[in-house]
Order: structure tokens, then sequence, then C-alpha cells
């Protein structure tokens, strides 16, 4: 588990029912430790929602770029660490304690941005709930897969998967049944508290997991957890096999070095490992900069910028995206072994690239068809309500609705009274011109203008998830745990993880102040360009695993991966020269005749 999720065949969903349906106390451990998953999920999409309310309430927030991304990103950067810490807690404390000290993160996190009274006590939540997901994106699945039978190991830990998704979805609809209640963005964020105390007290009745407690020759322990999942006539089996697999780990302790560093460099010293982290960190930073996370932290606001002010709207339809993402994920499950991870990879770049190049051109056409601004209109609420830039602007009668919104922070565009795609006004960014312009009826515009094109931007948005979700959402974490060998998996697994959640910090980071520098429409064609080099690194260096044993995977890498195309190519051109070499001899003996 520690190179990724451990993929499910269906006959393993089937048995998982059976045997669940017979030992209850197998669905417990599985479902308490899961709760870790779903937390994971929502406080990674929770935000999205509570981005817009937190820029109503904290001026500050809304005026700077770099402050809404500091917020979002900062869970990001706590997961970084969390990760790293929740390794090392894991080995020496065990799984059950470091899920509950990930539920203690979750909990006072949660608390302390319900109750924030400025904006970097919000930061602070962010990270404690960052360190906090770290933990649980791998102590969750680890302790799942100890603490269940091998047999149906595989579809109770795709359920942690499929718990994340939810959790994200489930973000969505918390935010959406909040919209109109006092305190908005708090209630959000607080409401993670509750199942971060209900998994507290579950697992406060649960056990260790039996491969911890015998690593830590408490046997005796371990015995009686098996003899709870596990028929009797197999527990003694399970025993042996917890035996060899320990002793397997100390061998591999021994050969590898006991500290990071050392790790790192035998297994960048080798030469199949080295060739297997080209593989694994190339899909996995991939997977960040086809820019999936701009969309799972910043949907409403993409869909603000797409045209839709309201933000109702912006959430109600952001729910699309989560939605597909965790049907995605379903599909997933159905197609990477039938049709393999590589190919199931390709075909999702070639989507997310037509999708993201129709998403630039429909944003350039939206900026470029943005209503007009009008004097009249502005000057209809009074000169003192109109935005400064635009009556000091030399030719201000070219403006339209973009040009108004990019002048100045200080600017926003009130929509047509009769028609919003009609010339609109130009004002002053503040409450009370927020009300005059609401008080009639009209759209009060901050981050988009309205536009004819919103709603084909939204669609589009929605098959850009459908896109990703079954290929590059679930696939790269699959290639990182079958891609090298087993004395190194959990080393090269780790690097690789430690470059996704990287990216991730980096593309969350830099988004808004992006969409500020070149335009909606040039971030999306960025990503565009970023998806192509990853489409041409995936085709050259990541090979098919679908259906290899380790060893084979090994000695692929071994010889040197290359695409199909071209070893058809080197073949043809090794014949060539065989055939020249033979006419040549051929020659010889004919001079020498």
């Amino acid at each position: 588990m520690e190179g990724g999720p451990h993929k499910a065949a269906k006959t393993e969903f089937t048995e998982c029912w059976k045997t669940s349906w017979k030992t209850p106390y197998i669905m417990r451990l599985a479902f308490s430790a899961g709760i870790g998953g779903l937390l994971f999920g929502y406080d990674t999409g929770v935000i999205s929602g509570a981005l817009l309310y937190i820029r109503d309430d904290f001026k500050s927030v809304d005026k700077h770029t770099w402050l809404q991304e500091t917020i979002v990103s900062m869970a990001v950067a706590g997961a970084i660490f969390g990760a790293g810490f929740g390794g090392w807690l894991n080995d020496k404390y065990g799984r059950r304690k470091s899920i509950l000290l990930a539920d203690i993160l979750f909990f006072v996190g949660a608390i302390v941005m319900a109750l924030a009274p400025l904006p970097w006590v919000i930061i602070i939540g962010r990270v404690l709930v960052g360190l906090g997901v770290g933990m649980a994106s791998m102590t969750s699945p680890l302790y799942i897969s100890e603490a269940s039978p091998a047999r149906i190991r595989g579809a109770l830990v795709s359920t942690n998967g499929l718990l994340i998704t939810g959790g994200q979805f489930l973000s969505y609809l918390i935010n959406l049944a909040f919209t109109r209640t006092k305190g908005t963005w708090r209630w959000m964020l607080g409401v993670a508290s509750i199942p971060a105390l209900v998994q507290f007290i579950l697992m406060l009745s649960l056990p260790e997991s039996p491969r911890w407690l015998y690593r830590a020759d408490k046997k005796d322990e371990a015995r009686a957890i098996l003899e709870k999942i596990y028929p009797a006539h197999e527990v003694e089996d399970e025993m042996k096999a917890l035996a060899e697999s320990i002793e397997i780990e100390k061998a591999d302790a021994e050969f590898l070095g006991d500290g990071m560093i050392s790790k790192v460099k035998s297994a960048w010293n080798n030469t199949v490992v080295r060739r297997g982290l080209y593989a694994g960190i190339t899909v996995q930073v991939a997977q960040q900069f086809v820019g999936i996370n701009t969309v799972m932290y910043y949907s409403p606001t993409i869909v603000q910028l797409a045209g839709f002010a309201s933000n109702k709207t912006a959430l109600a339809l952001s729910l699309i995206t989560s939605g597909l993402n965790a049907l995605g994920s379903i599909v997933s499950m159905c197609f990477v072994d039938r049709y393999g991870r590589r190919r199931l990879m390709i075909v999702s770049m070639f989507g997310i690239i037509t999708c993201l190049v129709i998403l630039s051109v429909l944003f350039m056409q939206a900026s470029s068809h943005a209503p007009r601004v009008s004097a009249f209109e502005s000057n209809h609420f009074g000169s003192n309500s109109t935005c400064s830039a635009f009556l000091k602007a030399p030719a201000s009668s070219s403006w339209n609705c973009m040009s108004c919104l990019q002048a100045s922070k200080d600017c926003a565009f009130c929509s047509n009274g009769g028609n919003k795609y009609h010339p609109g006004a130009c004002l002053a960014l503040n409450d009370n011109v927020k009300g005059l312009c609401r008080s009639e009826r009209r759209e009060w515009y901050t981050k988009g203008c309205p536009s004819r094109f919103g709603f084909f931007a939204v669609m589009v948005l929605g098959l850009y998830i459908i896109s990703y979700s079954p290929g590059m959402g679930t696939a790269p974490w699959i290639v990182n745990s079958e891609i090298y060998p087993l004395r190194y998996r959990g080393v090269g697994g780790g690097i690789a993880a430690v470059s996704n959640w990287v990216s991730n910090l980096i593309v969350s980071e830099s988004f808004l102040s992006l969409t500020e520098a070149i335009g909606s429409a040039g971030t999306f064609l960025l990503f565009a360009g970023f998806s192509t080099i990853g489409l041409v690194a995936i085709y050259f260096l990541v090979p098919e695993t679908k259906g290899l044993q380790f060893e084979e995977v090994e000695k692929m890498l071994q010889k040197g991966y290359k695409p199909k195309f071209f070893r058809k190519k080197t073949v043809e051109k090794s014949a060539a020269n065989q055939k020249c070499c033979c006419i040549l001899q051929l020659m010889d003996i004919l001079n020498y005749l």
C-alpha cells in the first residue's frame, strides 16, 4: 500500500460483500478507518465554496489574490509534512494512534477555522487540517489493508478511495446547504469536526493493526485480532505469512539502510528503480499539471469567471464537476484492468488537452464579447458610485466589462437592468454600491462578466472531468504501485507521492495569480501546454504494467522501455543492417573467387 492504492477485481467486491456480511467486525474496521478518507476528501473540497463567502466577509482576502491562494494551498503544504511525519509515526507508534492524532488535527483545525476572527487564523486552521489530511492519506488505507483478509483487501482499500471522492462531493452539498445560513463559510468549514469526532470515538474501541503488533513483538495480540478476522483454520497460515513478511522487511531495511537519504541514494543508483521513478514521477507530476486541482479547489470561482455572478449558482454548477469526478472513479475501477493503465492515461490526456483548448477559446470569446460600459449607466448611480479608474481613463468610451474588472481591484460591473448582455455600469467596489446595484435587481460582477458562452464553458468543464477521472485520476497511483521492485516499492512510491503533493502546491498557489496576469483563457491554454508535455513524457517513459508480474516489469525496465512504434523501427533497422552485412560478405566472397 505504500506505493498507492491496491486495485480490486469485480469478484473481489462480491467476495467482500459476502465476507463482511458473515463477519461484520471486518466492515466495522474498514468503515471506521475509511472515515479518514471521507475527511480527506471533504477538507480538500470544502474550501472551494467557503472561499466565496470568506471573500465577502474579509475585504483583504477579496482584494489580495495571494491571500486567497494561501488559504487554499496551505492545506496542501500541511499535507506534505503530514505525510512525511505520518510515515514515521506509523512505524513508531502504530496505525491506530496515527489515525487518532489525525482526527485531533482535523477537529482542532475545523474549530479554529470556524471561529477565525481574521484571515491568518483561517490559514493556521488550514495548516492543521492539512497535517491531518497528509496523515490520513497514507494511514487509513494502510490500516485497512493490514486489518482485512487478503482475498477482499483490494475491494476494501478501493472503498477508501471512493470515500475520498465521496467526501469531495459531500463538501459541495454541504456548501450548497449553508448558502443562506448566517455564518455560511464558518459552518461549511466547521462541519468537518463532526466526522472527525465520530472516527475518534470509533477508533478508541478498535485494535491496532495486527501487522504492526507482530512487528512490535506483540504476537499474542496480533493472533487475537486475526482470529476475529479470519476463519479458525486460516489463522495459523496468516501468522506464518506475517512472520515471512516481517523477515523480508527487516532484510530490506538492512540492504537499503535506515536513513531516508541512504534509501533514496540506493534507489537512484539502481537502474531499474531509476527508470521506474522516471515513469512514476512523470505520471504524478502530469496528474497535477493538467490543472485538476484548480478545478477542485476553485471550481465555483471558475464558474463565476465564466459569467455566473451568484455564489449559490456557482456552487450548484460546481456540484456537477464533483459528482462526475466520483463517477469517474467507479468507471476507472471497471476499465483499468481491461484496457490498461498506459492506454487509459494517453486517451485521458487527449481528452484533457482538447477540453482545455476549448475552454481557452470560450473564455477568450467571453472576454472579447463582454458587455460594454456605458457612461450613462455608470452615472445613473451617482458620480461618487462610479469607479475612479473609469472616470480617469482617457479612452473610457471603449471600455467593456472586462476592461472595468481588470483596470482596478476597486472596480466592479453592475449589469444592465433590462438585459444583462446590454451595456452596464463600472462602479466602485464596496458594500453600499453593491446594495444599490442589487436593489434594482441587477447582477453584480467582480470576477467574470455576463456571457452567452458561460453555459458552454461549464459543459466543457464537465467533459474535462469526465476525461480526467477514469484515466489520469486513478491510473498514476496504480502505476506507482506496480512499477518498482518489491524491495524499493515504499521508497519509490514515497518519492512519487511527494512529487504529486509538491506539484499540487505549485498549481494551487499560482492559479488565481495566473488568471490575473494572463487571463482565464491564457491560463487554461498554459495548462493545455503542460498537458501536451505530459502526454509526450507518458508516451516515451511509461510502460504498460497491466497483467505483468513484478518480475516481468523489472526485466522490462532492465532492458529499457521503448514505445511499440519505435521498437518496430529499431527491429527494421537491425534487419536492414543484417541484410547489408550479408550483401557485403557475399561481395567479398565473389571478389575472392
